[in-house]
Order: C-alpha cells, then structure tokens, then sequence
C-alpha cells in the first residue's frame, strides 16, 4: 500500500463538477487529488452539448481539455483509480483505492455522480447515447423535427409529450406497460395526436446504433429515428452514506448552498448531489463547493492562529 503527504482535499469523481472543483482549489493555491476510475456515466455519449464554449466536445474531449488547463496548477493530482474505503473525520480523512493505495485529506467532495442501472428492454443499450437519449434539452437538436419514441410512463410521459413539442410534431409514447394515466391525460395526448401504446416492448430494432423501430409484445410496431427514455439511476458511490451522509430517495446527497452535507467536511456537487443532470448544472455546482470548502479552510486556519 502507497501513502502520500496529506492533501487539503480529496475529491471523488473526475468530471464536470469534480474538474470544475479541483480548477477552483488549485487555483486557491489548494493542494487537490482526484481520484475517478474513468468510467463516467456520460462516457455512451458521442458529443457533450449545452456547455457553453465547449458544445458538441466529446466526454473525452472535455476532460482531456480540463486536464490540460489543470496542468497550470501544480497542486491538482489526478488518480485513476476507484475509491474502495473511506475512513476518519473532518480534517483527518483517509481514502483507500481499489489498487491499495492510500490518500489523506482534510476534506471530501463527493462528486461521482450516478450510475444507470443494466437497460432492461433488448436493443435499448444498443443505441444508448447514439440515437437514444434521456435529456431534450442534452440531444434534442440533433433528433429536431424526426419521427421520435418517449419510453416513459405516468407523469414523465405527460412531461416529455409536453417537452418534445419543442424540438418536434411528431413523436409516439411508449409505455412498456400500464400508462399510469388519468382518463383527462389521455384525452389530452388523443386530442394533439400524440400516439400511446401501452403494451410492453419486446425489442428495440437497430442499423448500427441508429434506431429503426419499436416492437411491442401485442406485435404493433413504431417506426422511429430517436428514442427518450427515463433510465433507473443508483448512487454513484455508497461511500457517502458509509459517512453518515443524509440522502434523497432518487438517491441524491442533501447538501447546503456550497455543498456541504450533514457530515463536517464532506460536501458534495454534481449528480451526485441533484436530480438535474446537466454537465453545466454540474460544473457550477462543483465551483460553489470548491469556493465552500475553501472558506472553511480558510476559516480554520484563521481560528487556529
């Protein structure tokens, strides 16, 4: 097992929010190690869209420029590798890597993000981050004014019929199941048009990632050039809930206007702490935490003098 000279802070995950964090405390003139197996949610995804100046980059591409900017600041480390253990208390952390290794810090953040649980619908992971997408807002542009599939039921369905108005007329509901609607819902989606199909699918069918049609069990079929689906997200780290840290049912940590959670010195930022997954939304919340860690920091030394 490998030790290193204690760090100001550790922070858990390497992407937008982590980056934008550990961008912040280098440049606090913080002594800052990220430690991110490389195995981002966003990884499926060929382009990174709404990121102002860095639009259409890819996952890759967008780290691979943070990283290159975090070369100006000599106190930013990165580690790729997994986070297994986490042990101790504010101001005397210590992680512990799926390879051994060891790493001190004063504080945490949290910024691993969510992890999709396994696609349960065949073909789905086939044109996952291709032609399949789970934000409008992220890929609509790309699929605007195609025949698209909402996979999605209850008031998500209702709120992607709402939503896709945008980037699209024409776009077809697809329940995999009971609708979970109201009688007054399904009125409104007959009186715009907007087909529902309740069956459950049987297979998403494919040309090379690029969605052809949708086969439900009842033998129906809906033709298709894109896909919206709601995916099932897990916690992207059980480390903070082995702190004691207080989270939401969708599995969010709770955390303070500069991320700090219920446990001193832990904070969190990104996915790992909100339900609005954007890599923008993410990347700010990675600066307040870093500007909220550095404040106590700062405050603690100050007491200390």
């Amino acid at each position: 097992m490998k030790d290193t000279n204690p760090f100001d802070v550790a922070i858990i995950g390497g992407g937008p929010a982590g980056l934008s964090g550990a961008l912040v405390l280098g440049r606090a003139r913080r002594s800052v190690v990220i430690i991110d197996e490389g195995k981002a949610r966003n990884r499926v995804t060929r382009e990174t869209h709404g990121f102002l100046t860095r639009d259409g980059s890819s996952p890759g591409e967008f780290r691979a420029a943070a990283a290159e900017q975090m070369r100006r600041y000599p106190s930013v480390s990165f580690v790729q590798d997994a986070a297994a253990e986490i042990s101790g208390a504010d101001g005397a952390f210590r992680i512990v890597t799926s390879g051994g290794d060891a790493y001190e810090a004063k504080k945490l953040l949290f910024a691993a993000g969510k992890k999709d649980r396994p696609l349960d619908i065949e073909g789905l992971a086939d044109v996952y981050g291709i032609s399949a997408f789970v934000c409008p807002y992220c890929d609509g542009w790309e699929l605007r004014d195609q025949p698209l599939a909402v996979i999605t039921s209850g008031e998500g369905a209702m709120h992607m019929a709402k939503t896709l108005a945008g980037w699209t007329s024409s776009y077809a509901i697809c329940t995999n199941g009971p609708d979970g609607l109201t009688d007054e819902q399904r009125e409104a989606l007959a009186k715009r048009n907007i087909p529902l199909y309740d069956a459950p699918i049987e297979r998403i069918e494919s040309k090379e990632g690029m969605v052809e049609q949708i086969v439900l069990r009842d033998g129906r079929r809906v033709a298709c050039t894109g896909i919206f689906f709601a995916p099932t997200l897990v916690a992207g780290s059980d480390l903070p809930q082995s702190l004691g840290c207080e989270m939401t049912e969708a599995g969010s940590l709770v955390i303070n206007d500069f991320g700090g959670t219920n446990v001193p010195g832990v904070f969190g930022a990104g996915d790992a702490a909100t339900i609005k997954y954007q890599a923008i939304m993410a990347a700010a919340m990675g600066s307040m935490a870093a500007v909220g860690i550095n404040m106590e920091l700062l405050q603690e030394t100050w007491d200390n003098a």
